[in-house]
Formats: C-alpha cells, structure tokens, sequence
C-alpha cells in the first residue's frame, strides 16, 4: 500500500484535534519532524499534550508551538535548551511532568507494545515517584510507570519505501523508533523515499505497519543547539 501524501498538512488532514496527545521524535533538534511540526502550528489546535524528549529551542523545533501557546501539557526528560519552556513553566501556563529519560523511552516502547504498566527502580525516593504505586521485588523498591500510547505520532526518517518502512540516521534514532510505534495513528517524514522497490528488510527500523502517512520532508538547514568551533589554524 502506497503511504505517501502531497504534503505535511495533506497528511495531518483530519487527525488534529484540540487536547490531543501528540508523541514527537527528535532529540534536541536532531531529527526533528520539522514540517509535521509545523503542519501542527498552521493548523492552529489547541490544549495539547506534547510527549517529546525535550521541546526543541526557542524558535525551532516544538519551540514553535510553544511560541503560538498551542500547548498544555509536556511531558519530557530534557528542557534546558528552551527560554521560552521555563517562563511559561514558571507563570504556570504550562504544565511539566518531568520524566527521566530511560523511562520516557520505555515508557513509549511498552506503550506500542500494548503493556499498560511497568516497574522501575529509577525515581524512587524522589519527586518522581510521588503519587504513584510502589512495590517491592526482591529486598528492592520500585515505581510503577504506565505506558504511553499517543493519539498521534510525528517521525523524522533518512529514508523509507512507499510503505512505511522507516530507516534513521545516527541521533535521529534515539526516540523517532519508539514515538512511531506509540501512536494510534503514526505520520512520518522522510529526507528520500524509494519509489522503486523497498528498504533492505535488514536496514528497516520501523516496520511500516507502525506508519498510516508519509511524506517527503523538505530540504532544510539542519540545525544544531549550539554550535561551538574552534579558531581555524593559520
């Protein structure tokens, strides 16, 4: 089955909604689904949930929703980068469950695997923990963590097949692999699209059952958090 949509917004044409829960890819701004992202803004929905690993900078990234007060809630591991995230924290106009970042990620892989919840030893005796089951399991405390399954998910690939089938480059791969299998309907982007034939079945990161849209991201500067250089030698 051919996946591919004309565009970003053709793809998100009716799967938006206000106070939905949007899983995004990314970490830091390395394979970030830049136009769904922005499909996202143009649309103009509201009071949304954002689980993402961190939410980009000020200007970039899911910064961009931030900017135009499209969300509500964040869950993530990482939000150091972004001005605009801790102001918004601060005043109370967002609302921030910090969750570490193995846990985020494990979150999302038992979600996509249909396990609603699971134990960990990372977060007890904290701020972390509060509110939330505890058990013991051989002498040692853990934190049960549910499982995190989104309405919508939003990938960044290197490159897929007409299919769906998703292969990430380097970075990119730390979090795109378990936000696509969390969603209940997953869109994805793509650098370069195979028209003529498939993925190597050893290459495929995600199987394109996990993807119902695709399409072909625009050429973009791929940018950085920060960039440091050292003074060219003469």
């Amino acid at each position: 089955m051919d996946k591919r949509r004309p565009g970003a917004v053709e793809a998100l044409q009716g799967l938006l909604a206000d106070d939905m829960v949007i899983a995004v890819g990314g970490f830091g701004l390395s394979g970030n689904p830049t136009d769904l992202i922005e499909a996202v803004r143009d649309s103009g929905v509201t009071g949304l949930t954002i689980v993402s690993n961190n939410m980009g900078v000020d200007g970039k990234g899911l910064g961009i929703l931030l900017e135009n007060k499209q969300v509500r809630k964040v869950l993530a591991s990482y939000v150091g980068e972004n001005k605009l995230f801790a102001s918004q924290y601060l005043d109370g106009t967002l609302d921030v469950e910090f969750v570490p970042q193995g846990t985020l990620a494990e979150r999302m892989r038992a979600g996509g695997a249909g396990i609603p919840a699971f134990y960990t030893a990372t977060g007890v005796g904290t701020p972390v923990a509060e509110g939330k089951p505890l058990a013991e399991f051989d002498g040692r405390t853990y934190v049960q963590e549910r499982g995190i399954v989104a309405d919508l998910a939003l990938v960044h690939a290197a490159v897929a097949d007409t299919e769906g089938n998703l292969a990430y480059r380097r970075t990119s791969r730390n979090f795109n692999p378990l936000v696509a299998t969390c969603g209940r309907v997953t869109v994805a982007e793509a650098e370069h699209v195979i028209t003529d034939g498939y993925l190597d079945p050893d290459e495929v990161m995600t199987p394109g059952v996990f993807v119902q849209h695709l399409v072909t991201a625009r050429p973009r500067v791929k940018d950085i958090e920060q960039r440091t250089v050292r003074p060219r030698v003469a």
